[in-house]
């Protein structure tokens, strides 16, 4: 197998397996890792439209409403009509900024577990590699 071959797949499991961990520790708290890559985006830039998030995160229109839907009925976040009727505005909840401290702090457990042993030079050069691609990819 040749060396990128080996870094996709090396980056997929990753991914996957940080997933799993992020839930272990998200869903006893009422949050699955998706949700949670929601809320963190709303909470960095704000109200966003549902389009803006889909885009953001690489997920199709359907899965994003299924999403949306289930974590409205949990009370996380509301959606509401933008400029045009059919765009659907998407902000944080009171409720969802209540949880966010327990929800960041198991975020932050998981983090510190997988960069065990990874120093600061090392992430930061992985950051930039992961721009890169991630620009190669839009």
């Amino acid at each position: 197998m040749n060396q990128h071959s080996e870094l996709f797949h090396s980056i997929n499991q990753t991914s996957r397996h940080y997933s799993k961990l992020l839930n272990e520790k998200l869903v006893p708290l009422g949050l699955y890792a998706a949700q949670w890559s929601i809320i963190f985006l709303l909470k960095r830039d704000g109200a966003l439209s549902q389009k803006e998030i889909s885009l953001y995160l690489g997920v199709e229109a359907p899965t994003m409403t299924r999403t949306l839907i289930r974590m409205e009925k949990s009370g996380w976040i509301n959606r509401a009509t933008g400029n045009d009727k059919r765009e659907k505005m998407i902000q944080l909840t009171a409720a969802s900024d209540n949880e966010y401290p327990k929800w960041i702090n198991a975020v932050r457990e998981a983090e510190e577990a997988t960069l065990e042993n990874v120093n600061e030079e090392e992430i930061n050069g992985f950051l930039n590699t992961m721009k890169k691609l991630k620009n190669n990819l839009e």
